[in-house]
């Protein structure tokens, strides 16, 4: 893990066009600041809106200091804040499987998962086509966005999952398996995959998550401590509004917002930025205030808890209706 105190004055020091020193912001500046422990993935489909926000001035406007603690996984994340160790996380679809084990409370959806989660085959140690992978071992990281695309992918090609053995490691570690030879296959996501096609020019791409989109739609987003949910409505809320800011600059400048975040990963390319935004769905925070208010995200999220909920045997889970709070987005995007 990795942490980072990312304050105001931390900002401006980095040099970037902030909108949080313009005139337009400095009514804001004024107000009580907060700070807050916010654990994340530095993958762009999780802290993607983090970093436009704090470069846009979205969250300093609204007295936000984040505390940034950085993860390698979903699990590692949500461990963290159980221990008491953070307030709020950011994440992928591990969401579905720990707020179902009443390990926090959710309020914010930052994308569908579309394409981000891909299974790579090695020719050479046998695996050119899917129903090679009967009988061979597949590295990814379970309890995640891959697991579940794993998972139905091998189904979607009559493959039961019992028929593979699955390698269980962190993804940084299980990518590197992969390249090393060690297995034959890897699932894995965006954008460990720029690291396969360096490395493995002759690997080959079986199967993105988009080719069982929009039936098994996966979200990430964002949860706070189940204590820290019940006192603090009014700061998730000013984080839904600065959040709801950097996604609407995303949605129409996505071409910008690629050339902007491509700094904060320093060994890829604004094309694979680009590409990682593709991989994701993202919807305006008013396209999304529908979704919160017909249903349909706490069916999302559903679907992907009672994945999770089969895989480990448990039959006394929270549903996603009461894990998640729909209520606070709604009240707070007008």
């Amino acid at each position: 893990m990795n942490s980072r105190d990312v304050s105001r004055r931390q900002l401006l020091r980095r040099g970037g066009a902030l909108v949080a020193v313009s005139a337009f912001a400095a009514p804001a500046l004024a107000q009580a600041r907060t700070k807050i422990r916010l654990g994340y993935l530095h993958v762009v489909a999780v802290d993607g809106h983090i970093w436009t926000g704090l470069d846009r001035g979205s969250f300093d406007r609204e007295g936000i200091d984040f505390e940034l603690h950085e993860f390698n996984t979903g699990p590692e994340v949500f461990e963290a804040m159980t221990r008491g160790g953070l307030d709020i996380v950011s994440a992928g679809g591990v969401i579905s499987n720990y707020l179902a084990l009443g390990r926090g409370r959710g309020f914010l959806v930052n994308d569908i998962e579309v394409a981000t989660a891909q299974l790579w085959g090695r020719p050479t140690l046998g695996v050119k086509e899917i129903a090679d992978l009967r009988g061979k071992r597949i590295a990814t990281t379970m309890k995640t966005t891959a697991h579940i695309f794993l998972d139905r992918a091998l189904r979607a090609n009559n493959i039961n999952p019992s028929e593979v053995e699955i390698v269980n490691r962190s993804m940084a570690v299980a990518v590197k398996a992969f390249i090393a030879g060690e297995v034959p296959a890897v699932a894995l996501w965006v954008p460990f995959n720029i690291a396969v096609r360096e490395a493995l020019p002759d690997a080959v791409r079986l199967v993105d998550a988009s080719a069982f989109y929009p039936q098994s739609a996966v979200l990430g987003g964002w949860a706070a401590r189940r204590d820290y949910d019940a006192g603090n409505s009014g700061v998730l809320s000013r984080i839904i509004r600065a959040w709801a800011d950097a996604n609407d600059h995303m949605v129409r400048n996505p071409a910008v917002a690629a050339e902007a975040l491509q700094r904060h990963y320093m060994h890829s390319r604004p094309a694979d930025i680009a590409e990682a935004l593709k991989a994701q769905k993202l919807y305006s925070s008013r396209e999304w205030k529908r979704l919160y208010a017909d249903g349909t995200v706490v069916k999302w999220l559903q679907q992907v808890s009672d994945f999770f909920m089969t895989d480990a045997g448990i039959t006394d889970s929270l549903r996603a209706a009461d894990y998640f709070d729909t209520r606070l987005y709604l009240s707070t995007i007008g």
